[in-house]
């Protein structure tokens, strides 16, 4: 396995990965995979990274910043999806690590998630990462007509923003 950053002629594979988290109903409150441009404009590609098996891609974690004022400049959000045919084999991990290691690269002290209760492999996962929980939101948004709730969970890096 090898990871690496993510660049447009990956797109195809992330919005495939991506599309299986949808259809989960406990990834995202997206319905449909954005486009290159618009995922590629909502996050920071120095922190967008992947994990192959020569060309097949496993799995992507991609940061995505909270905010334009100059304040939050070192806050940003993860995501992380596994293809549902490589779940349970450790990628999650070893990209997270990666994004980790390269979001102190680029001077982020603080990642956060938010994350549906009922996704308890990326709550384990997440903790795992350093992640502490940080709040809930109730009824923060719906989906097919059904109020959801998230947990919020953040990450303080240990080397940037001390």
């Amino acid at each position: 396995m090898v990871i690496k950053k993510i660049k447009e002629e990956d797109y195809v594979q992330i919005a495939e990965i991506y599309l299986q988290g949808i259809l989960s109903g406990h990834a995202t409150f997206e319905t449909q995979a954005p486009s290159w441009q618009e995922w590629r404009d909502s996050h920071l590609l120095d922190c967008s990274l992947a994990a192959f098996d020569t060309t097949k891609m496993l799995g992507w974690a991609a940061l995505s910043p909270t905010s334009k004022r100059y304040a939050y400049r070192g806050v940003a959000e993860v995501s992380v999806y596994v293809s549902e045919a490589y779940k349970g084999k450790g990628i999650g991990q070893k990209l997270f690590q990666s994004v980790i290691e390269e979001s102190e690269k680029q001077e982020i002290w603080t990642i956060f998630a938010s994350i549906f209760p009922e996704n308890l492999a990326s709550l384990k996962l997440h903790k795992k990462m350093g992640f502490r929980e940080i709040g809930y939101r109730e009824k923060v948004g719906q989906m097919n007509g059904v109020w959801r709730n998230t947990i919020i969970l953040e990450r303080r890096s240990k080397l940037v923003g001390i």
